[in-house]
């Protein structure tokens, strides 16, 4: 009879604290999960600049990469992919040869809010359903990240034959980033596919992430995908945050 009487009460605890859960990630107090977090370490945060840098030059006429604040070598930029090149499967990017810090850098833009291509990319999702790895991702984000290796594969691997003690980098943000950290999942499962790079060589930098991955992927890859996510004017953590994971 007791046994009876106590099942009841613990569904309403249950229900109770899914309800918490619900309303938390609703409204601004949810930000407050990761307020334990450590702060990234300047060593760990210096990269950042730079790769938003190389983000941004996507939004930016190709005579105006040298002048501030992006500051780039337009003689580096080594591919250039537009919204007419990837027909709306991808958001536009770039591959940049950064050889002041031995870095190739593939670096995607944002969400437009003024193409529909993009918003149909965010949209092509089937919640739970879309396995990998063992995990559940994002299917619209996935396919565009197969479609960036697919186009540049042959040129990756090229460089990274070329500059053997170079690092290869996926950068992103918003969108963008959800493509980039799904892209790196994808060469780290694919290392054959660029010749000899090894796991250790390849990082994912994701600036403000769309969600994208179930918590065991980002566990899983959380060595080599950083997902910055801004918590104050002065803190910066990077880590596999809420923003990266699947819902």
């Amino acid at each position: 009879m007791s046994l009876a009487c106590g099942l009841p009460l613990l569904e309403c605890v249950y229900c109770l604290g899914c309800a918490r859960w619900a309303w938390k990630r609703c409204v601004h107090s949810g930000h407050h999960d990761s307020a334990t977090w450590g702060h990234a370490a300047a060593a760990d945060f210096a990269p950042v600049p730079r790769m938003c840098r190389l983000v941004m030059a996507n939004y930016a006429p190709p005579d105006l990469l040298a002048a501030p604040p992006l500051l780039l070598d337009p003689s580096n930029v080594v591919r250039r992919r537009t919204y007419a090149d990837t027909g709306g499967r991808v958001t536009p990017y770039l591959v940049y040869l950064d050889h002041a810090h031995a870095d190739i850098v593939l670096a995607l833009r944002g969400l437009n809010l003024g193409r529909e291509s993009d918003y149909a990319l965010l949209l092509d999702n089937r919640l739970g359903k879309r396995r990998f790895d063992g995990g559940y991702v994002h299917n619209g984000l996935l396919r565009a990240a197969g479609w960036v290796l697919d186009k540049e594969c042959d040129l990756l691997r090229d460089l990274l034959d070329r500059y053997p003690a170079y690092t290869l980098t996926f950068t992103g943000h918003s969108l963008g980033a959800g493509v980039a950290a799904m892209l790196t999942m994808v060469v780290v499962l694919n290392l054959d596919k660029l010749g000899k790079v090894e796991r250790g060589r390849t990082r994912c930098y994701a600036m403000a992430p769309a969600r994208c991955m179930s918590l065991n992927l980002a566990v899983r890859y959380a060595d080599v995908i950083n997902s910055v996510v801004l918590q104050t004017a002065t803190a910066v953590r990077l880590n596999f945050d809420g923003y990266l994971l699947y819902f």
